[in-house]
């Protein structure tokens, strides 16, 4: 029988007598000094329980922690993995890894990029307009992945202890409980270190293997790359200059020279988001000394509202910029152009008097900004012209110049303007159509932007000088200038004289040169 003053707060003694018990009964249950044996059972059994709920976490993580979910127009797979150092890894197919320090921590995250979505792709390239939300497409399609993985891991991980803990303790439920609130503690641990020490930096600082690794010295650095384009615009720029003086001194064409009065204009074309165009438009509009630039439309690339930015440098050539839709400029392109404070937006049939003549425009009916030139809706493109030539007919006086894009929509103004300016199939070429109107087809300004790599060779970069009689507003003359392609360094000026200044040339003194047959409508102002 048990001393009713004093018991043993040994185990045996609690295991038969719990101390509850023991209490109500009247003893007293003093304490004594656990055996070493039992100290050491203690400290095993807690770290069993620890180790149980690690290894059950870790497993877990590793089993359930796993995402796959489309990012965009991308298929990926995510997974969690043990990592001493964190981080993430990105893997490309046989490309190779990137490798980013985004985090530190036991816990990493593996990428791999399986699959093209066909069906998204397509779309886009279809839609380049959609461009416009890929970057928000991309992130919230990546937000809402890490977020499921992150709760598929913490739900995992917990799982995995308490399930691994049932296994070994079978029906001890304090330990089995232990071990949950261990698995619970070591997950938000984990996820708490990841966050904690989260580097935002690390996307734009990655490390290649593989093939990868050759891109960064095969593209070079990225700042370099600015540098240097940069740099090769300059001097473009600079040998236009210089060529254009040149040309100025060795001029020995006969007769005509342009004077003070002689209104001088500048066309351009299809620059395409070459941001090379804008030095060389800004040389050629000084040294020529023009009075407004024409921009007879494909300033930019998809029309996507990311290239609003592109249209800005308008507002630095200081001269009257007079623009009309191509068939790869959106409305959203055409809005950015029209808030230069020099720029002048035509669309319609619209007419605005600008240096001294009449500037008449249409937009391009499309856009299509996935296609290259080709002949896809040139059935719209001709009714459009139909229109635009009935617009012209019912302007009193007549316009001096029209300006159109694609020039099958210049058929149907043939003598109704004594000029038609275009572009659209990155060569320059003129005609004069059976009316007497001539069509000038300009070339690229912009050598056709990032087309001119699919070519053998690079595209010119091209744009004319046009010299107008201030009188009259005949056309007298026009330079033609052209660069080399990209990548190259060459450049060229060359002058045509229009036929009416070569018999004026020609004529004897003191006879008049006839005028050119043309169709009375052509050039007149009622």
């Amino acid at each position: 029988m048990l001393d009713r003053l004093h018991v043993p707060r040994t185990p045996e003694v609690l295991r038969k007598w719990p101390r509850v018990t023991l209490r109500r009964a009247g003893y007293v249950v003093r304490r004594v000094p656990l055996p070493r044996a039992e100290i050491r059972r203690r400290a095993l059994s807690v770290v069993g329980v620890i180790g149980v709920a690690l290894l059950g976490a870790w497993l877990g993580i590793l089993v359930g922690g796993q995402e796959t979910t489309p990012v965009g127009p991308v298929s990926t797979h995510m997974a969690a993995k043990l990592s001493w150092s964190g981080d993430t890894d990105v893997k490309v197919g046989p490309l190779g890894t990137l490798h980013l320090d985004t985090h530190d921590g036991p816990l990493g995250v593996s990428v791999s990029v399986e699959a093209l979505n066909v069906v998204d792709a397509q779309k886009l390239v279809n839609d380049p307009n959609s461009l416009n939300g890929l970057s928000a497409w991309v992130s919230r399609d990546l937000k809402h992945a890490v977020i499921h993985l992150v709760i598929r891991s913490a739900v995992s991980g917990v799982a995995g202890g308490v399930l691994l803990s049932v296994l070994v303790y079978r029906r001890r439920w304090r330990r089995i409980a232990a071990v949950g609130v261990t698995s619970a503690a070591t997950v938000l641990g984990t996820f708490g270190v990841a966050a904690a020490t989260w580097n935002p930096r690390a996307v734009s600082e990655p490390t290649y293997t593989g093939l990868l690794a050759n891109a960064p010295a095969l593209v070079g650095n990225a700042k370099d790359i600015v540098a240097g384009f940069s740099s090769y615009s300059q001097e473009l720029a600079k040998l236009v200059g210089n060529v254009s003086k040149l040309y100025d001194v060795t001029s020995t064409l006969p007769g005509y020279q342009p004077d003070s009065s002689t209104i001088r204009v500048l066309q351009v074309s299809d620059i395409h988001l070459n941001p090379a165009a804008w030095n060389v438009i800004r040389s050629v509009s000084q040294q020529f000394a023009v009075q407004v630039i024409v921009d007879s439309g494909d300033v930019s690339d998809h029309g996507s509202s990311a290239e609003e930015r592109f249209t800005k440098s308008i507002s630095t050539l200081k001269v009257p910029y007079v623009f009309i839709r191509g068939n790869h400029d959106s409305l959203v392109i055409q809005q950015a152009v029209a808030a230069n404070r020099n720029a002048v937006v035509l669309d319609n049939g619209q007419v605005r008097e600008v240096a001294g003549l009449r500037f008449t425009g249409d937009g391009d009916p499309r856009f299509t900004p996935d296609k290259t030139v080709d002949t896809a809706g040139e059935d719209a493109v001709m009714e459009e012209g139909r229109i635009f030539a009935g617009d012209i007919e019912a302007q009193v006086p007549r316009p001096d110049v029209a300006i159109v894009h694609d020039p099958v929509m210049a058929k149907g103004l043939d003598g109704l303007v004594p000029l038609v300016l275009a572009g659209h199939l990155h060569k320059r070429s003129t005609q004069v159509m059976a009316l007497g109107t001539r069509l000038y087809v300009e070339g690229s300004t912009g050598g056709a932007g990032l087309r001119a790599l699919e070519g053998a060779a690079p595209t010119p970069i091209e744009c004319t000088v046009f010299y107008f009689d201030a009188a009259t507003k005949k056309l007298q003359a026009w330079d033609d200038v052209t660069l080399g392609g990209l990548g190259l360094a060459s450049a060229q000026i060359s002058r045509t004289l229009a036929p009416e200044t070569v018999a004026r040339l020609n004529a004897p003194k003191g006879t008049t040169a006839p005028a050119a047959a043309t169709d009375p409508r052509a050039g007149t102002r009622p």
